[in-house]
């Protein structure tokens, strides 16, 4: 079933976000900036754990999480740690909520106007999907900009998207 696809991709892709946050041997270089760039590591990570703790999580799951978007793209520096409870969290809300989301659901109308649309949850879904994998880049080309670490986390395997457990 294409939720069970999503669920796979959205948790990869997280679990990876995470091993990419953790691969900064220096806590300070996950919130650089360098020039040209407008986010840092930390700052893309905030925003992939709310996006999804909204979109998914709250909005499709009924979870109750708030989302402040503005403090996602704010200057805090929060600790690596949070930024992983954040990314855990997300992790949790996409699982819980894709487990039990109707089949039928795919189709209607996501719940929430985005962008001026409405598209069906499927198609939204699918969108979230795409857009965890390009900030999920971002901060795999930020980390090896800033660190100058050549070294790979496994972003994007194809075997942990296969494997019992994507996470």
């Amino acid at each position: 079933m294409i939720t069970d696809v999503l669920k796979r991709i959205l948790l990869r892709d997280l679990a990876a976000l995470r091993r990419e946050i953790q691969a900064y041997a220096r806590e300070d270089d996950i919130w650089t900036v360098p020039p040209g760039i407008q986010n840092s590591a930390g700052t893309l990570a905030r925003h992939a754990a709310g996006n999804l703790l909204h979109f998914v999580g709250a909005q499709l799951g009924g979870t109750g999480y708030i989302r402040d978007r503005d403090a996602e793209f704010g200057g805090r520096r929060v600790p690596r740690r949070e930024l992983d409870a954040g990314l855990a969290q997300a992790m949790d809300a996409v699982r819980e909520t894709l487990d039990a989301l109707a089949p039928e659901r795919l189709a209607e109308s996501y719940p929430l106007e985005v962008g001026g649309v409405r598209p069906a949850t499927g198609m939204f879904l699918v969108h979230l999907a795409t857009h965890l994998a390009y900030h999920l880049g971002q901060v795999d080309y930020h980390r090896r900009l800033v660190t100058g670490e050549g070294t790979t986390v496994g972003a994007q395997s194809l075997p942990a998207l296969l494997a019992d457990d994507p996470a």
